[in-house]
């Protein structure tokens, strides 16, 4: 599976502060431990508000990530493959 990541720019500052328990941002994971997986690194941190969408062209997977331009930004997402038969 081969992620690929668009960010769209709401074109909003933050208006909350930054959840202090992730200073570096966070790792999101979506795969439930199933696998093969495939992780996209992502911009970090975000302009400020948006959208990451998040898609797969081999196997359709999709998803979108919300940001504020806070230091706990998604950093990476792993998602797992969706093929049929991939493991």
């Amino acid at each position: 599976m081969t992620l690929s990541a668009r960010w769209i720019d709401h074109e909003r500052e933050p208006q909350a502060a930054a959840n202090p328990a992730f200073p570096k941002g966070i790792d999101v994971d979506v795969s439930a431990g199933q696998s093969p997986v495939c992780i996209v690194t992502l911009p970090y941190p975000a302009r400020r508000c948006g959208i990451y969408l998040v898609s797969c062209d081999l196997c359709g997977f999709g998803a979108a990530i919300t940001t504020a331009g806070r230091t706990d930004d998604p950093r990476s997402l792993t998602a797992a493959c969706l093929m049929k038969g991939s493991a």
